[in-house]
């Protein structure tokens, strides 16, 4: 995967951290990563922004709004545009099974969408509204945290850079702290963050939400990596969509 153009799709922005593992990688290596993101907000552009500098990762916005994300010939074009500007090698994207069952906002549909831009922009459609653009065949497409990942990503050569680009991202810290309270309780949460009542007397969402999350995401790529008895101590997920092809077998 090194030395490729690498574009994610993603939905509300902390996919930025969340694939960055495999983003910050592939810049390193010599690629170019890039980022689309079709929800977040004014406010939470600029964190966005600045995680992705971190990891190296050129990011832009789409625009969409909440709740009013659809199948439209017009939201179509906006992902389409993306794909043949950036002319990837491969895209990172949700996964399909995963956001079915998510009931964040705007997932399934948004899912359905990009993959439909993803179609249509190896395809003749709506060329004459963007010119100097051309159609771009189907890259290999990757889902991240997916149901069933059949491939994994060694991360802890760039773990820094993946909390540090997290630290970026305060207002989702924060609104992370509050759910887990309103959603675990106090006493739960105070198992992972044992400074959970100075914090909350201080109105300090955000330092709530980031401990959980430097315990939680820790946890979670040790799950993928060492817990697995894999070959990685700290590891991203992904699914290969379709099947690996493959000129010799590989001891990896």
């Amino acid at each position: 995967m090194s030395g490729k153009r690498l574009l994610l799709l993603g939905v509300y922005g902390m996919e930025v951290v969340e694939a960055g593992g495999a983003l910050a990688k592939n810049v390193l290596a010599g690629g170019k990563s890039y980022a689309n993101i079709m929800l977040s907000s004014e406010a939470s552009r600029p964190q966005v922004t600045e995680a992705a500098k971190v990891l190296g990762v050129e990011v832009s916005f789409s625009g969409f709004s909440y709740g009013l994300v659809d199948l439209s010939a017009e939201s179509k074009k906006k992902l389409i545009k993306v794909v043949r500007e950036v002319k990837p090698d491969i895209i990172i994207t949700q996964d399909p099974e995963h956001s079915f069952h998510d009931l964040d906002p705007d997932r399934r549909q948004a899912m359905i969408l990009i993959l439909e831009a993803i179609a249509l922009a190896s395809r003749d459609f709506a060329l004459d509204e963007m010119p100097g653009l051309e159609s771009h065949p189907i890259p290999t497409i990757y889902y991240m945290t997916p149901e069933h990942p059949n491939c994994l990503v060694d991360v802890a050569p760039v773990w820094g850079k993946k909390e540090e680009a997290m630290d970026k991202l305060g207002s989702q810290m924060a609104f992370s702290g509050k759910v887990s309270l309103e959603r675990f309780g106090k006493d739960a949460v105070k198992v992972v963050v044992p400074e959970v009542d100075e914090l909350l007397s201080k109105n300090d969402y955000f330092s709530i939400g980031r401990r959980l999350h430097l315990a939680t995401d820790k946890s979670f790529h040790m799950y993928h990596g060492m817990c697995s008895h894999g070959s990685f101590a700290l590891a991203e997920p992904y699914r290969l969509d379709g099947k690996f092809h493959l000129d010799i077998l590989t001891d990896q």
